[in-house]
């Protein structure tokens, strides 16, 4: 396989992200799926099959949203030969990706729970009492 390859697939992957970009956003408003856009679309290398990555305005309905577009993916494949000058179009394997929540809840927990310059100190008083023994005197689990 040689670099030009890669860059083809990644080519490819670009092309097919801006169009089922636009086909994703058709199928929400025509088929009353959650709102999503498409984060990522990765190719293999013989280009038979693409991992399109989606991400939910509400992630609760994420189930939902992947499951509706699993059941489009023909349909998408069938608009993409339309609009695109390839050979053969890939088949489409739905993934939501959780990244975007993720970060929206390690964000909550840094908003919630603050680091403040004391929290950040030297670490010598971690685990242990200033007499060097354990916080949790009765053993019971609790401080």
């Amino acid at each position: 396989m040689t670099k030009s390859n890669f860059k083809r697939t990644d080519r490819v992957a670009a092309q097919l992200r801006r169009e089922l970009g636009q086909l994703v956003h058709a199928a929400v408003r025509e088929h009353g799926l959650p709102s999503a856009s498409v984060s990522d679309v990765e190719v293999t290398r013989d280009m038979a099959h693409a991992k399109v990555f989606v991400t939910a305005l509400q992630g609760e309905r994420s189930r939902e949203l992947v499951k509706g577009l699993k059941e489009l993916a023909r349909e998408f494949r069938y608009q993409l030969a339309q609009s695109l000058e390839m050979r053969h179009v890939p088949e489409l394997h739905f993934h939501y990706d959780d990244s975007v929540d993720r970060g929206e809840r390690i964000d909550a927990l840094l908003r919630d729970n603050p680091v403040s310059d004391d929290d950040a100190g030297d670490g010598d008083d971690v685990g242990a009492d200033a007499d060097g023994g354990d916080q949790d005197p009765d053993g019971d689990g609790r401080s």
